[in-house]
């Protein structure tokens, strides 16, 4: 019998009230069950008989296809009363939500839904879920004893399987049970739409209310709409579960991290903060870059609830959240998205296009129209009901590149004969189209590491539409220049001018991000040459002119307090030496540097416009030395100039454009940051002595390994 095996793909035509007439007014299987009644909502008892082992019926003249009605099942264990979910046969209204993006995460998976039932209604699950290609799907849990044969779904139109369970409450830990085309059972599924997760070893996903929580950050939601590449964005990259540990070194909670954190970013003076992935993943070890659970905020840190907070929290305080997010591939864990239905229902399965190899996980069939649905209603969700500010798209280089690390036989061409993956630039497109369309004030981050053409061009321009790009050039370039001590650095001087040349091809983001303190790479600090002072120095000169340079701000956490060693998951940062000046005074200058950036409108304004940037000095390779203004939409100057080496400049003369004078902003050599305090000029008037090209001049004096800022008068 198909329902003994949790095979049977029609419940409805078997179970419930039976609407064509012959003799049986109602069914109900219940394996376990000794006996069962019915009642009818004016208190009429009926006992069905057994019809087979685990099968109940009730014959007659009774009609129970209108009205509400419950059943009484005695268990060995005692007696339950249920409402029989295979009365509730109108599952979807439309199916037009379903269709469009930013409705289906409002309809797909577990919804906390009222039904109508004659005149009674009644509130409960309604579970939705895609799988085309399975011959059978029931909702399992602690309900139902996790028992497949209990609660059958229904077939519906597209693909669908569906199954209203009445009193069902949030909180309710559920799966999937699915048998594949050939009828053999598969490992029980997490909900691909869930709200909630547990961890391991169940992994079950939750029942959760979206509308329950009450939002107090009307002020910021309703904030004008900028242009954000004309606005100060200094963001902290921030692993959540490794910022800081409590004193029984356990995570923080979503609510705890937000109490410790908010007031320190906002003492910082950074304007977002940038989480890595918080979307569900069963392997902490992947930072959040193997997920499962796309609609789920990670349980390690607390409730849904919880994370709302925590975003609510950062609103209040005027820092906004941006979101890692992950469509460039998922991981093989059995209860995901892998071989979901018995089929690579979400992944091409020819591994040339279907798997990663570096990652050892599977990428998204962006061609496939369930697949870009369902990524695109992700991409929505996080700002429809977490209130995030932006997404920072994660490894969009490998969507795009059909060969992104394979060899010349292991990947498939295009249609043209190329290797541009045609149907994720689509997706791409659409993501940031709707994205945009739906919330104008948003930000959506590309972090792609190639050349290709219009990342942040429109997409009506023929662009993928992003609003900025991570600049990896300029982190390559510029750390790799940086590394090299001072006494060589005049040798690869064209090296941190390189990114110069295409600094205004993308709206760009200038990232120091948590790639470069993984993995051997050792700390930002570590990567300094010369000893304790020459390591901090060039540190706090290279941090200033990061600041200086055009294009928004990214920061690992931990590169504020110059941790002196590589990032650690499992640890947190090494707050305790914040004792020392030589790591708070690199603190004290990251704030007054966010401090400079935020109220400079020099420092921001045209960082994605040529017309905000001018060179000084550029081509001095033998002394080291970098000199430019960054100019404000009024005209407004900022001078910076950056001495890369140990050595200090008296006097260097500098050509500028107009009479006037300039005024000391900052200098990464004062003794508040554990400089050297050479002298430095508080102001410098300009003099009629021709200097690079230009008519007016001002003489200079540059502390060793240092950056200096002034603002022209």
């Amino acid at each position: 019998m198909q329902l003994e095996r949790a095979a049977f793909s029609d419940p409805f035509s078997f179970l419930g009230p039976q609407y064509q007439s012959n003799d049986i007014a109602l069914r109900v299987y219940m394996p376990g069950a000794d006996s069962i009644e019915a009642i009818t909502e004016n208190g009429e008892r009926f006992t069905l008989a057994r019809e087979a082992d685990s099968g109940f019926v009730l014959g007659g003249d009774f009609d129970f296809t209108t009205a509400l009605y419950q059943l009484v099942v005695n268990w060995p264990q005692g007696e339950q009363t249920i409402y029989d979910p295979y009365q509730f046969h109108n599952l979807i209204q439309s199916g037009e939500a379903l269709a469009d993006p930013s409705l289906m995460h409002s309809e797909m998976g577990a919804q906390l839904v009222t039904l109508n039932r004659g005149n009674s209604s009644i509130s409960g699950v309604r579970f939705l879920v895609f799988a085309p290609n399975a011959s059978a799907v029931s909702v399992v849990g602690h309900f139902n004893a996790w028992d497949g044969r209990r609660h059958p779904m229904q077939r519906l139109d597209d693909g669908l399987w569906g199954l209203f369970i009445p009193e069902l409450e949030e909180g309710t830990h559920y799966k999937f049970e699915l048998k594949d085309s050939a009828g053999e059972g598969l490992p029980h599924k997490a909900d691909p739409w869930g709200y909630e997760s547990e961890q391991y070893p169940s992994f079950a996903s939750k029942v959760y209310d979206q509308a329950k929580y009450t939002w107090q950050d009307g002020a910021w939601q309703n904030r004008p709409v900028t242009a954000k590449h004309q606005q100060a964005l200094s963001f902290y990259e921030l692993h959540a579960g490794s910022w800081r540990k409590n004193d029984q070194g356990e995570f923080l909670n979503y609510r705890e991290l937000a109490d410790e954190l908010i007031p320190y970013l906002s003492d910082m003076g950074y304007t977002h903060v940038e989480l890595m992935p918080v979307s569900e993943h069963p392997f902490y070890g992947s930072w959040g870059y193997q997920p499962i659970g796309l609609f789920a905020p990670t349980s390690r840190f607390g409730s849904p609830d919880d994370f709302k907070y925590f975003v609510d929290q950062c609103h209040q305080a005027n820092i906004g959240v941006v979101l890692d997010w992950v469509p460039a591939h998922f991981p093989s864990d059995e209860h995901g998205l892998a071989n979901f239905d018995g089929t690579a229902l979400f992944n091409d399965p020819d591994p040339r296009r279907g798997w990663h190899q570096d990652w050892q996980s599977y990428i998204y069939d962006y061609g496939r129209d369930h697949v870009r649905r369902f990524l695109v209603s992700n991409a929505l969700f996080w700002f429809e009901h977490y209130h995030i500010d932006g997404l920072r798209v994660d490894a969009v280089a490998s969507m795009l590149y059909l060969d992104y690390s394979r060899e010349h036989d292991q990947w498939i061409p295009n249609h043209e004969g190329g290797n541009v993956n045609f149907d994720a630039v689509s997706l791409l497109r659409w993501v940031n189209e709707e994205v945009y369309r739906h919330y104008p004030n948003a930000m959506t981050i590309a972090e792609e590491s190639t050349a290709f053409p219009g990342v942040t061009k429109p997409t009506d321009m023929g662009g993928l539409g992003f609003g900025f790009k991570w600049n990896m050039g300029w982190m390559h370039d510029s750390l790799s220049y940086i590394k090299e001590e001072p006494i060589h650095r005049s040798y690869h001087h064209n090296t941190i001018t390189f990114p110069m040349v295409y600094a205004f091809s993308e709206n760009y983001v200038l990232s120091l991000s948590h790639d470069e303190v993984v993995y051997g790479k050792g700390s930002m600090l570590d990567k300094m040459p010369g000893d304790e002072w020459q390591k901090t120095a060039n540190l706090r000169a290279y941090m200033g002119y990061m600041y200086g340079q055009p294009g928004k701000k990214l920061n690992f956490m931990g590169a504020e307090i110059a941790q002196s060693a590589e990032w650690n998951h499992d640890g947190q940062l090494e707050w305790h030496w914040l004792q020392y000046p030589r790591h708070s005074g690199m603190q004290a200058l990251v704030k007054d540097l966010n401090a400079l950036y935020t109220s400079e409108p020099a420092m921001y304004e045209q960082d994605c416009d040529p017309a905000g940037f001018e060179w000084r000095v550029q081509d001095d390779a033998g002394n080291s030395i970098l000199a430019h203004e960054r100019i404000a939409l009024n005209g407004d100057k900022v001078l910076v100039v950056s001495n890369f080496t140990p050595v200090p400049r008296e006097g260097y003369l500098l050509g500028v454009p107009a009479e006037g004078e300039y005024e000391l902003l900052l200098n990464t050599d004062d003794e508040k940051y554990w400089g050297s305090n050479a002298p430095v000029k508080a102001s410098i008037a300009t003099e009629q002595v021709a200097s690079h090209g230009l008519e007016q001049s001002i003489a200079v004096d540059l502390p060793p390994l240092a950056t200096v800022f002034y603002r022209f008068k």
